[in-house]
């Protein structure tokens, strides 16, 4: 059983490149295909305060739905704005990395060097 989880969409470059530079430390990750199994309210608000960003910053504003939800206006709470990611996975930005060493959003790929044990 492993100690490293990513939140992976195989649709995305990003994320493959970054599963696959998990992989290539010698590291079989949980992969969890958050658009089939989404994360629960709770758990998304941890990965969230685990990464230390703003809510804003883990979602995904480069895809229509975004847009049609008008989701950059000020408006939203950040209580909202999870509600939105939680009924929409698709709004969660990825690929985010748990490992011992920290939670990060990886963006960019290398971003999860960070937080891998040294090979």
């Amino acid at each position: 059983m492993t100690n490293i989880t990513i939140y992976h969409n195989p649709d995305c470059g990003t994320s493959r490149n970054t599963l696959a530079m998990i992989r290539n430390n010698g590291i079989e990750p949980l992969v969890i295909e958050y658009l089939k199994t989404p994360p629960s309210r709770a758990e998304l608000v941890a990965l969230i305060a685990a990464i230390g960003k703003p809510v804003r910053d883990v979602m995904r504003n480069k895809n229509s739905l975004f847009e049609e939800l008008d989701l950059d206006n000020p408006k939203w709470s950040d209580d909202e704005l999870i509600d939105f990611m939680i009924a929409n996975p698709i709004l969660i930005n990825r690929p985010i990395v748990v490992t011992p060493l920290g939670t990060r959003l990886c963006r960019p790929t290398e971003t999860v060097l960070e937080i891998l044990p040294q090979p």
